[in-house]
């Protein structure tokens, strides 16, 4: 994982804990952030993805991507409060970089497009929880 290491770890991590969690992901997201949570689970798993500077850089990365490709608004509504704007796997797609989908799809075992739909319905809501104030943790 050279390029953008830190937010290829943080996908990793949403993509692998909602694949392990794949018929509770309503649950996942919801109790994501308590410890021994699902999130805990998923960081033993990607060492790099537990050290709290990897997942904010990796949040940092993702928002200058999605901005980079006019799909900044989506990221910053999942940091900010309020409501999160949805995303489409093709805008995801296009935003994340199809390198690193389809390295990520080999990572984790995941098809291309099965990676894709479970992001797009997991990464709003982690990025929300990962961002309980608004803002990406200093």
């Amino acid at each position: 994982m050279a390029k953008m290491p830190s937010m290829k770890a943080l996908l990793a991590l949403v993509a692998i804990a909602g694949f392990q969690n794949r018929d509770r992901i309503a649950e996942f997201v919801k109790k994501m952030s308590e410890p021994g949570g699902a999130l805990d689970q998923a960081k033993k798993k990607i060492g790099e993805a537990a050290d709290n500077a990897t997942a904010k850089a990796g949040l940092e990365e993702m928002r200058d991507q999605f901005r980079k490709h006019g799909e900044g608004d989506k990221a910053d509504s999942w940091i900010a409060t309020g409501p999160n704007k949805p995303v489409d796997e093709p805008q995801l797609d296009k935003a994340v970089g199809r390198d690193v989908i389809d390295e990520l799809a080999q990572a984790t075992g995941l098809s291309r497009d099965e990676l894709l739909k479970r992001l797009k319905q997991v990464l709003p809501d982690a990025v929300d929880k990962m961002t309980p104030e608004g803002k990406i943790p200093a």
